[in-house]
Formats: C-alpha cells, sequence, structure tokens
C-alpha cells in the first residue's frame, strides 16, 4: 500500500511539472516564430514599450528571431522553458520579438519608424536569435543598438541564460565585473547546489 501511494505521488508530480512545462512552452506563430507566453504583443514602438515595461517594473528585452531558426527551435524548446528562466523572463522582463526579415512597422527609440528587417539591419544584428537588453531611460536621439546595454546572439544553455538574465538585471554591464567572470562565478557555484 505505501509503495502504491508513493508511486501515486511521483506520478502526480511528473504530471504537475509536464503541465507546468507545457503551460509555459512556446507555441509557432502564422508568422513561423515561436510565441511564448511571457512574450508582448505590441505596436512595437519602442519608447512607448520601455514606458511599458517601466510602468510594470521589468526591464525592455527585444528578441530577434526568424523563420525556421535551428537555434530559436533550441532556446524555446530547452531553454526558456526551464522553470527559474520562464519565471524571470515573465516576472522581470518585458520581452517584445522582431522577426530579422519581417515586414511590421518599428518605431525605434530615436523616432525612426521602419520594418522590422530594416530595423535588424539598421541595429547590425546578424544572428538569431540575438536577445537585446536596454536600460530604464534612453536618450531622444539614440536609436536601439546604441542604447542597449548588451546584445547577446546565439543559443545558449541554461545556465549562461540563466546568468546573463541575472547580470542584466544587477547591472553588471555598470561594475567592474563582465559577464564572463560574473558567469564563471555563478556557475562554479550553480554546479556545487
Amino acid at each position: 500500500m505505501r509503495l502504491l501511494t508513493t508511486a501515486r505521488t511521483i506520478l502526480s508530480a511528473g504530471a504537475v511539472a509536464l503541465t507546468t512545462l507545457a503551460a509555459q512552452a512556446a507555441t509557432m506563430g502564422d508568422d513561423g516564430l515561436h510565441k511564448a507566453p511571457w512574450m508582448h504583443e505590441t505596436f512595437k514602438d519602442l519608447r512607448e514599450d520601455l514606458g511599458d515595461a517601466q510602468a510594470e517594473g521589468k526591464r525592455l528585452l527585444v528578441l530577434i528571431e526568424q523563420r525556421g531558426c535551428i537555434y530559436c527551435k533550441k532556446m524555446h524548446e530547452e531553454v526558456f522553458p526551464d522553470p527559474a528562466i520562464a519565471e524571470i523572463l515573465s516576472d522581470r522582463y518585458y520581452v517584445i520579438q522582431l522577426n530579422m526579415f519581417g515586414d511590421v512597422e518599428v518605431t525605434d527609440f530615436d523616432g525612426e519608424s521602419l520594418s522590422e528587417k530594416d530595423l535588424v539591419q539598421k541595429w547590425g544584428m546578424l544572428f538569431t536569435p540575438t536577445m537585446v537588453f536596454f536600460p530604464e531611460e534612453v536618450a531622444e536621439d539614440t536609436p536601439g543598438n546604441r542604447a542597449a546595454v548588451v546584445s547577446m546572439p546565439g543559443a545558449f544553455g541554461k545556465w549562461t541564460t540563466l546568468n546573463l538574465l541575472t547580470w542584466v538585471l544587477e547591472k553588471g554591464y555598470d561594475e567592474d565585473e563582465p559577464f564572463q567572470k560574473y558567469h564563471a562565478r555563478k556557475f562554479a557555484e550553480q554546479e556545487s547546489e
């Protein structure tokens, strides 16, 4: 009887974990991009998006992706659904998605309106996924690529992603410890847990 109760408890916990992961998992949008529950659908006026992020006490993160990107798929299927990462993205970041080759109009921080693909080109972004993090305030005449506190191109594992998200929240970019050293220190701590 005790074994049966233990087995039921384990199965119930597993079902809850799978349900939680499924709730955090991304779906595929009509544009061929993954859509996660922590992403915000906006009019893509980045100055307004920054204001909305501030109003919610969050940091603005622009996620640049493209249809068919195997690295984007890896992030959405293996990294972003991790409970700690999904929680920090949901609770602490205001995430806007841009399509590297999209035609939706975006208004940059400097007031210039152009298509997603033209904005991505203006910013000099070459790879997907790319995470672009912004400060709490951006000067009026500053384009997004110059305003960004950090840009991270590529798909990374759980710890690198989690540590980057945390480093930005801690404003590590204003400190003396560069991200690579911060990540090495944090990863050593995380491995020993």
